[in-house]
């Protein structure tokens, strides 16, 4: 997703969001450890998007 999307989120979504990528980024890693994962180009995808995410979060508690 891009900034602006995340922008675009109430605080509860936001929250949600936050919770779904850390699950993901958890299987992902989980997949790699069992040599299951075909693309490995996911990890660093989903740990941008997740810090991402909480710069806006940061920004809208400032």
């Amino acid at each position: 997703m891009k900034v602006k999307d995340y922008r675009a989120m109430d605080a509860e979504t936001r929250a949600k969001e936050l919770l779904a990528m850390h699950r993901e980024q958890l299987n992902l890693r989980m997949q790699k450890a069992t040599g299951q994962l075909a693309n490995s180009t996911l990890l660093p995808k989903v740990r941008r998007n997740i810090a991402r995410l909480r710069t806006v979060m940061n920004e809208k508690v400032k």
